[in-house]
C-alpha cells in the first residue's frame, strides 16, 4: 500500500482524492442520487458532429436538424442533467418536437464520467464555466461549428438545460451574452452561485441571500467589458423540489432582473395549466425580459405535458415530470413561434442626452444596420416613432427627471432589443408650497433658527418666533431656497 506521508506519494494521493470528491461530491450536488437514463446518444434523428474545434472541455456534440431546415433558422444548445445524456434529454425534453413545428435546429452537448463522475457538467468549476475556457469554450465552439454547418442565425441562439445543464446555462449566459439571445434555467442554480464542491451544496440547499446587485455584479464580471444587450431568461422550479430548493429560483429572479436594470415586482401574474405560476418582469420597453415559472408541488425535474395538442411537447420519464411542457412556453418566450420574436436588429449603441431645456429633451444614438426606424420609450412608455437618430421629446415638467430607451425596428416591423436607459433631467424649478408653523419649518429644513427667531432658507427673511404658534407659508422657488408667499 502506498504511504500517504511519504512527500511525493503524498501529493498524489492527495490529489486523487481531491479529483474524487470534486467528482463525485460535485455530481451528487446537482442529482442527489438521479438513476442513469439510458446509453449515450444514439436515437435515431440524433446525430453526433465531430471536428467542431479545440474541444477544451472533453464534450460530445449531438444535434437534430428537421429535413429541409432553410438557412437563417434560430439555434437552441440544450443542456442534460447529471448522469444524463444527450440522447435522453433528446428523447423526453420535447425539444425536437417543438423544432419540427417551428423550425429550428439543436444542439444537443453530452458531458460524460471522464469529466465528472456522474456526468454533470461542471457548472460549480470556474475552469469549466467561465468564458473562454473549458466546457464552456467547448459548447461556444458547438455553436459556431452548427452556425456553419446549418445556416443558423447568430442573432438567434438560445440555451436551455436542466439541473447542472441548468447551472451551466446561466453562467454561460454571463459569460457569453453575445452569442446567447436567450437563456432558459430548469431547477437551476444563479450564475456564478459557487466555485467549489463545498459551495455548490450551500448553493443548492440554502443558496446566499445576495442583494440584486451582488448578483448582478456576478454577471456582470462575467461578461464582456462594455456589454449592454442582455439575453432575456426564463426560470422553471418546482415548489417541492428538494434537490435544488426554489430558492435559487428566487435568487435568479434578482439576479436577472437587476442585470436588466428592472425591478423585483412582477409586472403581471399569470395562471399556467399544471399548477403553474408565471411571474413577468417587463423592460423598460414594455416587452418580457424575465419570466418565472413556478410549478406547484413538483419535484426536482423538467417540466413535460406529453401529447399532440396545442402548447404540449415532451415524454415523462426519470426527472421529466408530467406538469406542463415548459419547452413549449421557453419556445414562445424566445420568440421562435413568432409570438415574442424580437426582431433580429441588436439594441442601438451610444443613447446620449444632447440638451435639456425646462420642458424639453434631446436624445441622440448610433445608427442600427438595417433599421428602417427607431421607437423612442419614455418610462417604458412608448413616445414617438421616427426615422433619425436624433430625437427631441418635449411638453415635459420642469426641474423632472425622465428615463429613455430607443429600439431599432427592421423592414417588417419588428422591434428589436432595447437599448441601455439614459436619465435626463429638464432644467428650471417647480414651484411648491409649504404651510407649517416656524418650528415644523426648521425641523424640516426650510428654515434655520437664531437667537430664538426664524428665518426663511435661502432668502433669510424674517418668519417670527421660532416656536410652534406661529405658522407661516414658504414658497420653495428653487432648490434650498424658500420664501414667505401666500400660495
Amino acid at each position: 500500500m502506498s504511504d500517504p506521508h511519504h512527500p511525493e506519494r503524498g501529493r498524489r494521493f492527495g490529489g486523487g482524492i481531491r479529483r474524487w470528491i470534486a467528482a463525485t461530491a460535485g455530481a451528487l450536488a446537482l442529482t442527489a442520487g438521479l438513476v442513469a437514463a439510458g446509453p449515450p446518444a444514439s436515437a435515431a434523428g440524433l446525430t453526433q458532429v465531430t471536428g467542431f474545434g479545440t474541444n477544451p472541455g472533453n464534450l460530445a456534440m449531438y444535434s437534430y436538424v428537421p429535413d429541409a431546415l432553410p438557412s437563417g433558422a434560430p439555434l437552441v444548445v440544450a443542456l442534460h442533467g447529471c448522469t444524463q445524456s444527450a440522447s435522453d434529454y433528446y428523447t423526453h425534453s420535447g425539444w425536437p418536437q417543438l423544432a419540427d413545428r417551428l423550425g429550428f435546429a439543436v444542439v444537443f452537448p453530452q458531458t460524460s464520467s471522464a469529466n465528472n463522475a456522474n456526468s454533470c457538467f461542471n457548472w460549480f468549476e470556474p475552469g469549466d464555466s467561465r468564458r473562454g475556457s473549458g466546457e464552456a469554450l467547448s459548447i461556444r465552439q458547438m455553436v459556431d461549428k452548427a452556425v456553419t454547418q446549418y445556416g443558423s442565425d447568430t442573432r438567434r441562439v438560445y440555451i436551455t438545460g436542466l439541473s447542472a445543464g441548468g447551472g451551466m446555462t446561466a453562467n454561460l449566459l454571463a459569460a457569453y451574452p453575445d452569442v446567447f439571445a436567450g437563456g432558459s434555467i430548469a431547477a437551476g442554480l444563479p450564475a456564478h452561485c459557487a466555485g467549489s464542491v463545498t459551495a455548490a451544496y450551500t448553493c443548492m440547499y440554502s443558496p446566499p441571500d445576495r442583494t440584486p446587485a451582488q448578483w448582478g455584479d456576478l454577471v456582470r464580471t462575467a461578461a464582456p467589458a462594455g456589454t449592454t444587450s442582455w439575453p432575456r431568461v426564463a426560470v422553471w422550479q418546482g415548489t417541492a423540489d428538494t434537490t435544488v430548493r426554489p430558492a435559487n429560483a428566487t435568487e435568479l429572479r434578482d439576479q436577472w432582473t437587476n442585470v436588466w436594470g428592472i425591478g423585483q415586482t412582477p409586472s403581471r401574474i399569470v395562471g399556467l395549466t399544471g399548477g403553474t405560476t408565471l411571474s413577468v418582469y417587463d423592460d423598460a420597453s414594455g416587452r418580457p425580459a424575465v419570466e418565472v415559472y413556478s410549478v406547484s408541488g413538483m419535484a426536482h425535474g423538467l417540466p413535460v405535458d406529453p401529447g399532440s395538442g396545442a402548447g404540449q411537447c415532451g415524454s415523462t420519464g426519470t426527472y421529466y415530470l408530467d406538469t406542463i411542457c415548459s419547452s413549449h412556453h421557453t419556445a414562445r418566450f424566445w420568440g421562435l413561434d413568432g409570438g415574442q420574436d424580437p426582431g433580429g436588429l441588436p439594441a442601438p449603441t451610444g443613447l446620449d442626452v444632447t440638451g435639456t431645456t425646462d420642458t424639453s429633451v434631446t436624445l441622440r444614438w448610433n445608427a442600427v444596420a438595417g433599421a428602417e426606424s427607431y421607437q423612442v420609450f419614455r418610462g417604458g412608455t412608448r413616445v414617438a416613432d421616427t426615422a433619425s437618430t436624433a430625437y427631441t421629446d418635449s411638453g415635459l415638467a420642469t426641474g423632472t427627471a425622465y428615463r429613455y430607451t430607443v429600439t431599432a425596428v427592421d423592414s417588417a416591423g419588428r422591434a428589436g432589443v432595447a437599448s441601455p436607459a439614459v436619465t435626463a433631467t429638464t432644467t428650471g424649478f417647480t414651484p411648491t408650497c409649504h404651510t407649517a408653523s416656524t418650528y415644523d419649518h426648521t425641523v424640516a429644513g426650510r428654515a434655520y433658527a437664531s437667537a430664538g427667531r426664524t428665518y426663511a432658507k435661502g432668502s433669510d427673511q424674517y418668519m417670527g418666533l421660532w416656536n410652534t404658534f406661529t405658522v407661516r407659508t414658504l414658497k420653495q422657488t428653487a432648490p434650498d431656497h424658500y420664501v414667505i408667499a401666500g400660495c
